[in-house]
């Protein structure tokens, strides 16, 4: 809804993604709504799938094309890729610029210059469109480059990487005309406050008192950092940090997780515990797909009765694995080993190039997130179902069976206890705020 009124104001900030709102404009002349723009999300992501599928086909694996796109169909995916945010236009046009070049690569042909050119074009705009997408992104657009040598590999990684950071800010302020506002100071700020309330001890330009100020008016939760921004106590414990110069309060981040090393690692284990939802309550908020449009006077409607029935139906499907982030972190893990043995050739280098990819993606949360939404796992989650499709021929032996089961056990049982045995959370964003989850690792 922000967005949209970016879109309709044409006054632009940098806490949404300027390239997603320059494209819904220049949709408009299409209707006066979300349409366009869900058509073209939609669009990429199936058309990525089909290509895919269409490429496997061709070289004798129709189930597994098939299996491509009932991929597609998994109620979590297809839940939130119908609803309008950035995460699914991350989705969508990374989805199509794989299926572009990957079309050729499991063929063994050569990428036609058009093809290549889109691939680039909605590369480019995918990582525009998330501020992390290029951890996920940077292992895939190696992988499908065909570099040989390892070195040339890393090297080519760490250039799109260091590349996208460099040139992200002067496009989104310079070139699209977007005002900057303190969305990357989010970061250390909820880390900095993190690590006061664990410590009672001075912190960057915090007293020593901060830590007992922001546990009592339960400002810091692994859940998400809106408390800090959003409570008004809480913003005010922070107030000594300049939110609008994010290089010095990412190197006093530095500086306090070096002398108070558990109290960092306690900070990023609580919240990599919330966000992956290994250790969590059942129905922990931020995880289905809305069945209907937030209130507003623009004339954005709610969808159908078919649509609404479908997100229900992804609803459900999330409270099991399927919408379990970290039980797709162990499907990454187990199909990369199983990789080792796989044949090496075109569709092997895919494969690994989407597990890397998700993999990359999930690890940089360790250290880069600040809230638990489940949307911000989508394209791991996808990465992982295509390249187990890619990858898995025939079926497991028994021994990797007897693996699986182990890893499911070892995973598995402790959620299913957590999930049980926990208190069910706030369902209201307000009570959510002041909500302090089981597995926080803050002091009593």
């Amino acid at each position: 809804m922000r967005q949209y009124e970016q879109v309709v104001s044409g006054q632009l900030d940098d806490w949404h993604p300027p390239i997603m709102v320059w494209l819904w404009r220049a949709l408009l002349p299409l209707g006066q709504d979300a349409a366009p723009l869900l058509t073209v999300q939609l669009a990429g992501y199936w058309f990525g799938l089909a290509l895919i599928a269409d490429a496997l086909a061709e070289t004798g694996r129709s189930r597994a094309g098939w299996a491509i796109l009932a991929t597609g169909l998994l109620p979590p995916l297809l839940g939130w890729q119908g609803v309008v945010l950035k995460d699914a236009q991350l989705v969508g046009a990374s989805l199509a610029a794989t299926g572009l070049i990957a079309r050729h690569r499991l063929r063994t042909t050569p990428v036609p210059l058009a093809s290549g050119a889109a691939a680039a074009l909605l590369f480019g705009y995918a990582l525009l469109v998330r501020a992390n997408a290029v951890f996920a992104l940077a292992p895939l657009i190696v992988a499908l480059l065909l570099l040989r040598r390892p070195a040339a590999q890393l090297a080519a990684m760490l250039v799109i990487i260091g590349g996208v950071l460099a040139v992200s800010g002067p496009i989104n302020h310079r070139l699209l005309g977007a005002e900057p506002t303190d969305v990357t100071s989010t970061q250390p700020r909820y880390d900095l406050a993190g690590i006061a309330a664990r410590t009672d001890a001075p912190v960057a330009r915090l007293p020593a008192s901060t830590g007992a100020t922001l546990r009592a008016a339960h400002c810091v939760t692994p859940y998400f950092w809106d408390p800090l921004g959003d409570t008004p106590a809480c913003a005010a414990a922070l107030a000594a940090l300049d939110p609008r110069v994010p290089g010095p309060l990412y190197r006093a981040l530095a500086i306090e997780a070096i002398h108070h090393p558990l109290a960092y690692l306690q900070q990023r284990a609580a919240h990599l515990n919330m966000t992956l939802r290994w250790l969590v309550a059942a129905r922990l908020p931020g995880a289905e797909p809305p069945t209907a449009s937030e209130p507003n006077s623009y004339g954005l409607a709610s969808p159908g009765r078919a649509a609404a029935a479908w997100q229900s139906l992804a609803a459900l499907a999330i409270q099991t694995p399927l919408g379990w982030p970290f039980a797709w972190l162990a499907a990454a893990l187990a199909l990369l080993a199983a990789a080792r043995g796989a044949r090496p050739g075109p569709t092997r280098r895919v494969a690994l190039g989407l597990l890397a990819s998700a993999l990359t993606l999930e690890a940089s949360f360790a250290a880069i997130s600040i809230a638990a939404d489940l949307r911000y796992h989508l394209w791991p989650i996808l990465a992982t179902a295509l390249a187990g499709v890619l990858l898995v021929r025939r079926p497991p032996t028994r021994r990797a069976m007897i693996a699986l089961a182990a890893l499911a056990g070892l995973l598995g049982v402790p959620a299913i206890v957590a999930r049980a045995r926990f208190a069910t959370p706030p369902q209201d964003y307000d009570a959510l705020l002041h909500w302090t989850p089981p597995v926080a690792l803050l002091p009593r």
